[in-house]
């Protein structure tokens, strides 16, 4: 059975379990099987930081000149910040047309939901500043990811710079990038028990109840979602890089079923990068360089999700937002998905920072923030298409896309991963 397969199969019977344990009072049972899940998280963030790091060295090291990163740079974050503005004015046009937040009893359902832990988002000089490590050792330390991607970045251009006498550094993180990619597919191996642990904890925690009084939002977010991956990830995709969309979501489901139990985009990296390679076809080069930036700065799911929160909590509170204002969301938002992008809890944070750019009361995140663990889930997931979805954008725009690598109609097998997990062969495959 090819690994999606299992995923998909585990999500399911977690979220069945957990749904079953919540109404029969069991929780606590839910609660006792996360540690599995946790196991699976651990071992994945374990990868997170040498994982970026050599892949990307080894990548901008490939790169013949300067001015192909250059030129790759200038695609990537045109790309995200473009979609990231897309995605939020579908959530506000969603959230308009069906209004959630209209008859929503504010003091209940502020009581029913947890206060909000939002953290202080960083300013514009302190973001600027925050990309260059004093201590490139303490930024490894602290996993910071957009530290480590700077660090990597300079490094590599180092190298290209230096000429042949740095061939044997080239090497060596070449060599250390294939390892890496092996450790990288055995731990992938192992998703389908983290993810059933992980989809029974949260089922068995939040149950169904919780779901009721916000249904709307959360059927927003979702529809937005889904309206994003299918007109403008599709379209792009079928339009622009003239490829084949059907393939190219069944190549991004592994990573993204992942992100749905694990709501971490950098936290995916490794399966997204994996996919990407070997499902889309896409070269190292660019995957190394494109998909580190996008676990960080790119936040379409989250950025959709601010602009139906945002409205939500307009309605609920009676306020009725001018034109003007909603471009102001637009621009808040996209521009905050980039300075939030390394601060835990950056959903919230976001959705303080929209709140406060047009005046509405920041009382109304604790309304979100009871279902903030169900929202969050669906967001990840459409962060990490759209990291798929520019990196193969950029790819095929480069030449760097393996075309019959991408035509071929499979998912790979978790033995074959691991079996060929190191090696620039491709591997064994089954149709689907």
């Amino acid at each position: 059975m090819t690994l999606w397969k299992k995923i998909f199969i585990a999500l399911t019977l977690g979220l069945v379990l957990g749904v079953v344990l919540n109404q029969t009072g069991n929780a606590d049972i839910a609660a006792s099987i996360k540690p599995i899940g946790d196991l699976f998280i651990r071992a994945i963030k374990m990868l997170i930081v040498p994982l970026i790091f050599v892949s990307l060295v080894a990548g901008i090291a490939s790169l013949k000149d300067l001015a192909t990163m250059g030129r790759l740079g200038a695609k990537t974050f045109a790309l995200y910040l473009a979609l990231t503005a897309v995605a939020i004015s579908i959530g506000l046009a969603l959230s308009i047309i069906f209004k959630p937040g209209v008859g929503v009893d504010i003091g209940a359902a502020t009581a029913s939901n947890v206060n909000a832990d939002v953290s202080e988002a960083p300013t514009i000089t302190d973001t600027v500043l925050g990309l260059v490590p004093t201590n490139p050792i303490e930024a490894f330390a602290t996993g910071n990811v957009l530290q480590i991607i700077v660090f990597a970045v300079l490094f590599g251009i180092a190298i290209v710079l230096a000429g042949d006498v740095a061939k044997p550094v080239k090497n060596f993180f070449d060599s250390a990038a294939e390892v890496m990619y092996r450790l990288t597919s055995i731990i992938i191996s192992f998703a389908p028990y983290g993810v059933f642990a992980l989809m029974t904890w949260v089922a068995g925690t939040y149950g169904l109840d919780m779901l009721a009084p916000l249904a709307k939002v959360i059927g927003m977010v979702y529809l937005g979602c889904a309206i994003h991956a299918l007109v403008v990830y599709g379209g792009l995709i079928k339009f622009v890089a003239r490829l084949n969309p059907v393939r190219f979501f069944q190549g991004s489901i592994e990573p993204m079923m992942v992100a749905f139990t694990n709501t971490s985009s950098s936290g995916t990296l490794p399966v997204t990068m994996m996919a990407a390679e070997r499902n889309l076809g896409v070269s190292r080069r660019v995957s190394s360089f494109v998909l580190p930036l996008g676990a960080t700065i790119n936040m379409d799911g989250t950025a959709l999700y601010q602009g139906v929160c945002a409205v939500f909590i307009a309605q609920a509170y009676g306020v009725d937002l001018s034109t003007s204002q909603y471009l102001t969301i637009v621009l808040t938002a996209t521009l905050a998905s980039i300075g939030t992008a390394g601060v835990p809890g950056a959903g919230l944070i976001m959705l303080s920072l929209v709140l406060t750019s047009v005046g509405l009361p920041l009382e109304g995140v604790a309304i979100i923030a009871g279902i903030d663990r169900i929202l969050d889930m669906s967001r990840t997931s459409m962060n990490v298409v759209g990291d798929c979805a520019v990196t193969c954008l950029v790819a095929r725009s480069e030449g760097e896309l393996d075309q019959a690598a991408y035509d071929t109609p499979h998912v790979l097998k978790s033995e074959a991963i691991i079996d060929h997990g190191g090696s620039g062969e491709q591997p064994d495959t089954t149709l689907t």
